[in-house]
């Protein structure tokens, strides 16, 4: 009875501290309509900030809590609502997603920038060295009770301002209908100021009370959220009563299993994945509302043309070769992995591009992959088809459960599952299943991958490997464009813009979506593969959920709806970023930082940075003989670089002169010519996606089959 006491206590306070967080997370929710991803990365600033006031410049705990609490919480919550928020309050659900995912990265890429990780930063909890409270048989610091104190003062607060004063009324109004609340004299502005004030004061006041428990980590507190998340899904996003009660079930159940959980090597992570876990079954099987989405999307989706998709494949076996025989045994290292990431960015082209179902967990997807060609087939061939096969079976165990989720609660079930494999699944030793068969992982260490052997070589060289993940990305990116092009694609672009409206036309949803995951995982397990391949060896660690966002924003900044996006992520993450790095090594932070920033100005280019590049590179392309010097200008720079007339640096930057020249004659023979590429906006965009002309009115009379002077006639 002792021992249920004393770990009651604890998940109380736990319970207390996750409830806190939660509710800032629901009143942001609720009132901005903004489900923010960053919200734990708040918390773990603010943490951050009141270590380095109160133990290392000594200041009193009050003055440190005030600042913190008062003035550096609210002014981020002020700060990102008007850099951020306020820009992407009318956009689409997975706009909002992409921003808010990238704010995450880059809160975490800044506090390491801040704070050196590799340094230790302890921190006492509240009247530490005070004699504990006991309460019957068992004991209860003050900082357990501050906690669970602090935790009921917030329910009460929050119950009494949200539904007891005007100011919640207006705040909770705002966000179903900004409209109609300022008829009714609301400043919905002013309501979404307020809101991020209390939201981010709240995930403050949660960082810095668990801080202690754990050790003072940018990536370990952000990822705390994710109990918050469960909790508040418990509640709908919506009813802070029962966030709360989705709190205590956190809380008790994380407590219980540290005291009552046998000990041994299978179950060591449970207890650390037991949030995650409790988030994915309150998915699978809470009835959810659905979330207000008040604008449809302007992203565009053009069928890819086999001309330009069979050149962008050319062109990126042509970078593979270029690499590989123009760059250093180091380098080729370094570089070695842009087209296993851009395969991986590829596997959520036909899953997030196309049926509009987003996944967080593609990198999970891949060290399944990896694992399953280490253990299935290394250095065979073969190993990259059981790699396919074996994750597109996972992908497709994920969809069925996942079959009634969609959009936030896709991401966050996705977000669940693979935090379940890091924390646990990938840590378990060889185990078998139903003594049918064993399942080795990475065996809690490392495990080595052979190179691929094929046709009687073995590619076991960095360049060769470069050369070889080039071929397979273009393969696939091809693979992908047919996909696109094919009955089914067409499915899935509809099934993205209404599955009610797919179904009733004949289409199978739930065929369809299966599918789509299962596709999209052979992919990324393809990826995991070729990123194993390149590795030597790979461990759990290589494959952690935090390291997978930044694929997945750079992805969609790219352009998720195009194989071009995931090059894009591909070459900027382990191309243009370490190759900064690598000219500028005092930039380093300032790079890691860039991914989210990205990110964050996603709202600005719904379509990604790759359909604005091919837009400003059409003038080129279409153009036969500059495109034939272009490519006569590239071989002969190229030749010259293998013949060592000019170094790697000189090489590059003669590319960029090149790329920058030859597209300006092209420019200006299409000028002359009078081509106008001006974006084409649909008719029902106009006067909304591009100021409104006067004939933009014929227009959509022609569109609509409307006779001259029939519109406004009252018919």
């Amino acid at each position: 009875m002792d021992k249920f006491l004393t770990f009651g206590i604890v998940g109380l306070s736990l319970a207390a501290i996750y409830a806190v967080m939660a509710s800032g997370l629901v009143v942001t929710q609720t009132t901005t309509g903004i489900f923010n991803f960053a919200h734990g990365a708040v918390g773990m600033l603010a943490a951050f900030a009141y270590w380095q006031l109160r133990f290392d410049w000594n200041w009193p705990a009050p003055i440190a809590l005030a600042v913190v609490l008062l003035v550096f919480a609210p002014g981020i919550g002020l700060l990102l609502d008007w850099l951020v928020f306020k820009r992407i309050r009318d956009a689409s659900e997975a706009i909002k997603l992409v921003v808010t995912i990238s704010l995450l990265t880059g809160m975490i890429s800044l506090a390491r920038w801040i704070w050196d990780p590799n340094v230790a930063r302890p921190m006492s909890k509240f009247f530490a060295s005070s004699k504990a409270l006991h309460i019957g048989p068992t004991t209860i610091t003050w900082h357990q009770a501050i906690t669970i104190f602090v935790a009921l003062f917030v329910a009460g607060a929050l119950r009494l301002v949200l539904f007891r004063t005007r100011l919640g009324l207006a705040m909770r109004a705002s966000v179903d209908d900004p409209s109609l609340a300022v008829l009714n004299g609301a400043r919905p502005e002013l309501a979404a100021k307020l809101a991020w004030c209390l939201g981010s004061t709240l995930a403050a006041l949660g960082g810095i009370l668990i801080a202690p428990n754990i050790a003072l980590d940018a990536a370990s507190l952000s990822l705390l959220i994710v109990s918050a998340y469960a909790a508040a899904v418990v509640g709908r996003l919506r009813n802070l009563p029962m966030t709360f009660v989705g709190a205590l079930i956190v809380g008790l159940t994380e407590a219980m299993l540290s005291g009552y959980l046998p000990r041994n090597q299978y179950l060591t992570g449970l207890r650390l994945a037991s949030p995650a876990l409790i988030l994915f079954v309150v998915l699978l099987f809470m009835p959810h509302h659905r979330l207000k989405t008040r604008v449809r999307s302007r992203e565009s989706f053009p069928v890819p043309q086999w001309r330009g998709s069979l050149i962008f494949a050319a062109t990126a076996i042509a970078l593979g070769v270029v690499l590989a025989t123009t760059l250093s045994d180091s380098d080729q290292i370094t570089y070695a992995h842009i087209f296993s990431y851009a395969l991986i960015a590829l596997s959520l082209v036909p899953l997030a591009g196309y049926s509009g179902q987003i996944s967080l967990c593609q990198l999970s997807l891949a060290a399944i992959g990896g694992l399953a060609y280490t253990h299935l087939g290394n250095g065979s061939p073969w190993g990259l088809v059981w790699a396919m096969l074996i994750a597109a079976a996972v992908g497709s165990l994920i969809a069925l459960p996942a079959l009634r989720l969609s959009g936030l609660y896709l991401a966050l079930g996705t977000a669940a599952f693979a935090i379940v494999l890091d924390k646990w699944i990938f840590t378990m030793p060889k185990f078998s299943v139903f003594g049918w068969f064993d399942v080795s992982l990475f065996d809690q260490g490392s495990v080595e991958v052979r190179p691929l052997h094929l046709f009687g070589a073995t590619f076991d060289g960095s360049g060769a490997q470069i050369v070889v993940g080039a071929v397979l990305f273009s393969l696939a990116s091809l693979v992908v464009v047919a996909l696109r092009r094919s009955f089914f694609g067409r499915r899935l672009i509809a099934t993205r813009d209404s599955e009610a409206a797919c179904a009733t036309l004949g289409g199978n949803v739930i065929v369809t979506k299966v599918s789509v995951f299962a596709i999209s995982s052979a992919i990324a397990g393809l990826g995991g593969a070729v990123y194993s391949v390149q590795s030597g060896t790979i461990s759990a660690n290589f494959f952690d959920f935090v390291s997978g966002l930044p694929i997945f924003v750079l992805a969609v900044v790219g352009g998720v709806a195009a194989v071009g996006g995931a090059f894009f992520a591909g070459i900027n993450l382990v191309g243009a970023l370490p190759a900064l790095v690598a000219l500028a090594p005092s930039l380093s932070n300032v790079v890691a930082l860039m991914p989210g920033m990205a990110g964050v100005g996603m709202g600005r280019a719904p379509n990604g940075a790759v359909f604005y590049m091919r837009h400003g590179w059409s003038s080129l392309i279409d153009n036969k003989r500059m495109s034939a010097l272009f490519a006569a200008l590239l071989a002969g720079w190229y030749a010259a670089r293998i013949g060592g007339v000019v170094g790697n640096w000189p090489f590059v930057a003669g590319l960029v002169v090149i790329v920058m020249v030859v597209r300006i004659p092209s420019r200006v023979i299409e000028a002359h010519r009078g081509v106008d590429r001006t974006p084409t906006v649909p008719p029902e965009w106009r006067g909304v996606g591009q100021p409104w002309v006067t004939a933009d009115g014929p227009a959509i009379d022609r569109e609509l089959s409307v006779a001259a002077g029939e519109r406004g006639s009252g018919a």
